[in-house]
């Protein structure tokens, strides 16, 4: 059966970037970061892969194949449906992915920039503008990071995760609780799930659901809970801290219980 011709694209693109970054490794080169702080530039989406009825992985190539989008870990860029609405965004690529960038969106039945998302296609235009710095991350800066999210909030923990996990001299250590309301709610399992995997004594995921879990199910049943904070966080500690980011509801439950665990402000942070 002959393949299609936007998937040998694909492909083909996939094998140009993968030689574009080891060629750049190899002779230590460190492409220009393409994203400008102040003027919206636009991009052009190349893949749009959906996750399940609301969520699609949307695939932005970059002005060449060694470009790099220039995102520092734990920022952010802002993207704009080029009239009046714009809404912040993280990648869940990171510069070592080079030609391209990619974000993971889950489309609100009324939200503007959803509905912009929804109806885009391949080869439409994307305006972006960035980096926005949220959170400043340094290799080793603590030994372990506990990390709650809910829902969207998972990019940037999956952000922080892949520049700590694939940078050999960085060896902090990752616990990660994801809640969401049904298993089909979960974005990026399969590749939490493969991490977690490829670095079993670094990295633990412990899901959470709120509601109709499946048969067998061996995660978390209701809200994240400070039970379920002790059991899957590291303990309060100067060199630990907190990352969480999540619906607001959310983040002021797991605030209050991460205060009445004992863990201070300089331990916590909220994307």
């Amino acid at each position: 059966m002959p393949i299609p011709h936007a998937e040998l694209l694909g492909i083909a693109f996939s094998i140009i970037t993968v030689c574009i970054a080891a060629i750049c490794h190899y002779f230590g080169r460190k492409p220009r970061g393409c994203l400008n702080p102040e003027k919206f530039q636009e991009f052009r989406l190349i893949r749009k892969a959906p996750v399940s009825h609301n969520v699609a992985k949307f695939t932005f190539a970059l002005p060449t194949p060694t470009s790099v989008l220039g995102l520092p870990v734990g920022s952010y860029i802002i993207c704009s449906e080029g009239r009046e609405v714009s809404r912040p965004y993280t990648p869940i690529t990171l510069d070592s992915d080079v030609g391209y960038f990619e974000l993971v969106i889950k489309m609100y039945p009324l939200g503007k920039m959803s509905h912009h998302f929804r109806d885009m296609q391949e080869r439409d235009l994307l305006a972006v503008k960035g980096p926005k710095e949220r959170f400043k991350y340094k290799p080793n800066q603590v030994r372990a990071f506990g990390m709650i999210a809910g829902g969207t909030g998972i990019t940037p923990m999956f952000q922080v995760t892949r520049a700590i996990l694939e940078n050999p001299k960085d060896k902090t250590n990752i616990q990660l609780i994801y809640g969401n309301t049904t298993s089909d709610d979960i974005l990026l399992k399969e590749e939490l799930d493969n991490i977690a995997r490829n670095f079993p004594s670094r990295f633990q995921v412990y899901y959470v659901l709120s509601k109709c879990p499946p048969e067998a199910w061996n995660g978390g049943v209701g809200y994240i809970s400070k039970q379920t904070i002790q059991n899957h966080c590291p303990a309060p500690a100067p060199d630990i801290q907190i990352l969480r980011c999540g619906p607001p509801g959310m983040n002021k439950a797991v605030a209050a219980c991460l205060n009445a665990l004992g863990y201070t402000s300089n331990m916590q942070f909220e994307f």
